[in-house]
């Protein structure tokens, strides 16, 4: 079972640094010099308590708005080899603003939870894990950040951000190079990590 788990983290390290990488060749629209994001999982329970700065001035962050914006709407189109960009959906509530993509498949939902603090971001990002029972990714996989997977989605915290990428909705694989739609979650995942960080 250690060898099956560590073999999983193997291969999302691969996709994540093939796609890590086809992002930064492609560009990714300049973030704020504190960018660090993170999304919640509309399935998961709401944190007890999360509040932001930008939070608190009523609307998203610039960096959490990224996951609704062009250069991850391209990634995914690129990704799954889409004719076309999909319609995509918006909402801003208890500091969660989620992004959900009408992709042919079914809708893929990306999610950034705005916390008080990097330590609010870390304990409502160990909430969901003990909520999901996610397997923890480490190595390589993770990018130096703290992150989980479940089969169908990836969570990665940084700074005060908890980014959730759920494919729970789409079949078990998507696309034309026939990925796991878990693994498709992680690769999505790390573009937007790969566009916050630069």
């Amino acid at each position: 079972m250690k060898f099956r788990t560590r073999s999983h983290f193997a291969r999302g390290a691969w996709i994540g640094a093939v796609s890590v990488s086809a992002v930064l060749l492609a560009g990714c629209a300049a973030a704020p010099g504190t960018a660090a994001q993170a999304s919640g999982n509309p399935s998961i329970p709401p944190p007890t308590s999360s509040v932001s700065a930008s939070a608190a001035a009523g609307s998203p962050s610039s960096p959490a708005k990224m996951i609704c914006e062009d250069e991850t709407r391209s990634n995914i189109v690129r990704i799954l080899g889409l004719a076309s960009t999909p319609r995509t959906t918006n909402t801003w509530k208890d500091r969660l603003y989620t992004c959900t993509y009408a992709l042919p498949a079914g809708p893929f939902v990306l999610s950034v939870r705005e916390a008080a603090d990097p330590a609010a971001a870390r304990a409502y990002f160990d909430q969901q894990q003990a909520v999901v029972r996610g397997t923890r990714i480490g190595g390589l996989a993770n990018l130096g950040f703290p992150a989980f997977q479940t089969a169908t989605s990836a969570v990665f915290v940084k700074d005060s951000f908890v980014l959730t990428v759920d494919a729970s909705s789409l079949p078990a694989v998507v696309g034309p190079q026939q990925i796991a739609n878990g693994a498709f979650a992680y690769q999505v995942a790390t573009t937007v990590l790969a566009c916050w960080s630069e």
